[in-house]
């Protein structure tokens, strides 16, 4: 069991990186090659929603979220449709950016924020020990809930200043080397709000509440 789910683990990790350099590396051939800037982002945003459609067939239906990452990658490649400057064609890429940070937003009136939707499946098996189920602390234990809605709300922020960053980066840099900066800024805000969430969840005591058991 151990050892299918580090290599579902890994195939994830490979799909991830795929998805994540394959379309930058392909936009940055069509520029050699003499391609259009239009062109090169068209053919890039397609390889990524050819990646979501062939990552949604293979399994990834079954998953609470592939249907919404599939819908934002086929938004994406509309979004490529719009023609302007080229200045204008690498700053509209930051509305998915936007769109992701009110999927976060938005996530807050339902009775689960995302990013407790996120996490459960990740860390509840992995961290439970002694402790009580996470739905079970969801229901009884409102500084939990509290914690959730505040970890959706960062990351909502970050998404927010991540996209604007990419209108700034697509009007004040070389229009040649924005795409790549733009690949490097998604990586680092997702890598730096890692650390972030985490010690925000131990100094609000989240990893001691899932760990010990609740009171009778």
């Amino acid at each position: 069991m151990q050892e299918r789910r580090r290599s579902r683990l890994n195939r994830g990790l490979l799909w991830f990186a795929f998805d994540l350099l394959a379309p930058t590396g392909l936009l940055y051939l069509m520029l050699w090659r003499g391609a259009s800037l239009y062109l090169a982002l068209l053919a890039s945003a397609t390889l990524s929603a050819v990646s979501a459609v062939v990552s949604y067939r293979r399994g990834t239906a079954r998953q609470r979220f592939a249907p919404i990452m599939l819908t934002m990658a086929l938004a994406g490649l509309g979004v490529a449709l719009v023609t302007g400057s080229d200045r204008f064609l690498l700053a509209k890429e930051s509305l998915l950016t936007f769109l992701a940070g009110l999927w976060f937003l938005a996530s807050l009136r339902n009775d689960r924020p995302l990013t407790y939707q996120l996490t459960r499946p990740l860390l509840e098996g992995r961290m439970r020990r002694h402790g009580p189920a996470w739905e079970l602390l969801w229901e009884r234990e409102p500084r939990f809930r509290h914690v959730w809605r505040i970890s959706t709300l960062l990351w909502a922020a970050a998404l927010f200043i991540d996209a604007a960053l990419r209108v700034v980066m697509a009007y004040t840099l070389p229009v040649a080397a924005v795409p790549a900066l733009q690949t490097a800024l998604m990586l680092a805000t997702t890598l730096l709000m890692q650390p972030v969430t985490w010690l925000y969840y131990w100094k609000s005591g989240l990893w001691a509440m899932v760990q010990r058991p609740l009171p009778a």
